[in-house]
């Protein structure tokens, strides 16, 4: 399970938020708990989950290990400040800041390089959703941000599907509709690294997770974990979908 808190909190409110949710949820070993909070509160998060089962991801990484690459931050310095995710690709990168699945690509191997964890993020737009192209869109995601991967470096990956008219809306894709859909990220694996990778890649999902549809998601088997925006802001809320 993981938590991605976009542009939202302070380190003041990070080390609040922590105090109220370990209790809650800081032991889980049913599943991988990771929580992406902003840059600036990184050092406060990873401090406020020490001796617990929690881990930190950040919500972006560079592709360089260091240089001239204003606003970016990179995997030596995300590992120097405990930090062992990284979300990439992400629909709102995607939208907003000119990512491409060539640079989600180019970051996937950079967070390989440094031994942190991608969640490499793909998912359809409404427009493709309703014109009948989200395998296509995927199929081009998958082929042109992931398949660039050796074997060894996809078995360390993790990918998130998020459909995109799904995140922030309150609408959800029906669990049937997410399993299909995982499905056929699923195949697309198989056809580019075989059988037992995709038999061994978790495919999380996104897109208006809450504690009261968290368990008719999870109930269905392709789908392993879940990528969760708003819900993962309150603590309570948040330990209820780990917890469920």
């Amino acid at each position: 399970m993981s938590g991605n808190w976009k542009m939202f909190k302070t380190p003041a409110e990070t080390t609040a938020f922590f105090e109220k949710f370990l209790p809650l949820a800081g032991n889980a070993t049913h599943c991988e708990v990771v929580i992406c909070p902003p840059f600036t509160n990184l050092a406060a998060a990873v401090d406020a989950v020490k001796g617990s089962n929690v881990q930190i991801g950040s919500q972006n990484i560079s592709w360089a290990k260091d240089g001239a690459f204003t606003g970016e931050i990179s995997g030596p310095m995300l590992n120097a400040a405990g930090v062992t995710h990284a979300i990439i690709g992400h629909s709102e990168r995607r939208q907003f800041f000119g990512e491409t699945d060539a640079t989600v690509l180019k970051r996937t191997q950079g967070a390989l390089e440094f031994g942190i964890t991608p969640i490499v993020c793909v998912g359809e737009l409404l427009a493709d959703r309703e014109s009948g192209n989200t395998e296509a869109v995927l199929a081009g995601q998958f082929l042109n941000g992931i398949a660039g991967l050796t074997e060894a470096q996809f078995a360390k990956i993790v990918i998130a599907y998020e459909p995109v008219w799904a995140i922030g809306t309150g609408k959800t894709a029906t669990p049937e509709i997410a399993a299909d859909t995982h499905r056929a990220i699923r195949a697309l694996v198989r056809a580019k690294f075989g059988k037992d990778a995709a038999d061994a890649v978790r495919i999380l999902y996104g897109g208006s997770v809450k504690p009261d549809n968290v368990k008719v998601l999870m109930a269905q088997p392709e789908i392993d974990g879940s990528l969760v925006g708003g819900a993962a802001l309150d603590p309570i809320s948040f330990a209820s979908i780990v917890n469920f």
